[in-house]
């Protein structure tokens, strides 16, 4: 039985409540404060921070909403827009997804901590519908070629069991989503905004999609606008998310290659695809690559390869049709060759022609004939008709 189970519905309450407040009274990422919130718990949290007791930083981060923001008004908002907000002491968050953040914000990296909160709309349970992820991103403005490539991964790791994650915005990140819920798979999106905003507003079908096969995720209330410094700081939750990213097409600065940054510095792999190299939308990816900040894939396969653990065989690549003549040895190969550039040739002019032994043609000749081949006639060996 988990700590969560054995508390009563009124503590689950206070806790849900407390971490409502946290979670809005800050803008995200908000590292004191979460930081405050790991040491003290959220209930004691918020009487320190209602008191003035919290450290200075704490409360900086706090200011300028501390009397706006009602708990009780949230949750209300939360029922009222068809969600529910998962709090880190229930057995629904993703712990193992999130953990590197607490750790990137101990260590001082920048702009990176742990969600406080997470705001989700739709049926599957958080934690299982991030175990595994991998998180395909890219440029908003795609090229037809980024678009269809997405679309391809987005379908072949939905069917490989891995959830698709990314940010519901156009152009990769959509196409990755569709690619997904297509395979039948699941998906989700983590959002710059509150999960009841449909942002952007020609994705509300496709968000009612996700949330319907996966998860609409976000760390803001609901009723929160998108602003342009959100879509960053969500990206870390994205990174963190995903066992690796795969970007698909990003700019020199683009969110796509903040994301791939942030994933870098939590230890994920990144993965790039290359584009052709007048593309502007590849730029991003070949800088990464020509860095050796990222790992160029080209297949859903070479992306299992890149995340499958130590000693589990990797996927097999389809490479196409095989020809007929792929199971022949390299030296009944080169026969068959001189076989194809001939028409009723003697056994000695196929040997000068391939340059191997006589007696090494005899022998080969009447296996090409019993596998199909080669046929003897009158004039000599040709190769068999298909």
């Amino acid at each position: 039985m988990t700590t969560w189970s054995r508390l009563g519905e009124k503590s689950k309450r206070e806790v849900r409540l407390a971490r409502a407040f946290l979670a809005a009274v800050a803008e995200p990422p908000a590292p004191a404060l979460a930081g405050f919130v790991a040491r003290h718990g959220p209930c004691r949290s918020v009487e320190l921070v209602q008191r003035g007791k919290a450290p200075p930083d704490v409360l900086s981060e706090v200011e300028a909403r501390f009397a706006h923001v009602s708990a009780e008004q949230l949750l209300a908002a939360t029922e009222a827009a068809g969600a529910r907000l998962v709090v880190p002491e229930e057995p629904e968050w993703p712990s193992s997804a999130f953990q590197d953040l607490a750790g990137g914000r101990e260590v001082g990296l920048p702009e990176v901590a742990e969600p406080i909160a997470l705001w989700v709309r739709g049926r599957e349970d958080l934690a299982t519908a991030l175990d595994p992820a991998i998180a395909v991103v890219g440029a908003r403005a795609a090229s037809g070629y980024g678009e269809h490539v997405a679309a391809e991964f987005g379908h072949g790791l939905a069917r490989a069991g891995f959830t698709v994650v990314s940010g519901a915005a156009y152009g990769i990140d959509g196409a990755a989503h569709r690619g997904a819920l297509a395979a039948g798979g699941r998906t989700v999106a983590f959002l710059a905004c509150g999960v009841d905003v449909d942002y952007p507003a020609g994705h509300g079908r496709l968000l009612r999609a996700v949330a319907h096969q996966g998860a609409v995720v976000s760390e803001y209330p609901p009723g929160t606008e998108p602003r342009k410094h959100r879509f960053l700081v969500r990206n870390r939750l994205i990174a963190a998310a995903g066992r690796a990213t795969v970007v698909v097409e990003a700019g020199a600065r683009s969110g796509a290659t903040n994301t791939a940054g942030t994933a870098d510095a939590l230890g994920r792999p990144v993965l790039a695809v290359p584009g052709p190299v007048t593309s502007k939308n590849s730029v991003g990816c070949h800088g990464m690559l020509r860095s050796g900040k990222a790992v160029l894939v080209t297949s859903t396969a070479e992306v299992l390869e890149a995340v499958s653990p130590i000693g589990v065989p990797a996927p097999v690549e389809d490479v196409g049709e095989q020809r007929r003549t792929d199971r022949l040895g390299p030296h009944a190969q080169r026969l068959h060759d001189s076989l194809r550039g001939m028409d009723g040739a003697s056994a000695e002019e196929l040997a000068r022609d391939c340059g191997l032994p006589l007696g090494e043609v005899r022998a080969l000749l009447p296996e090409l004939e019993l596998s199909g081949f080669a046929v003897r006639t009158e004039r000599g060996w040709s190769v068999a008709a298909r």
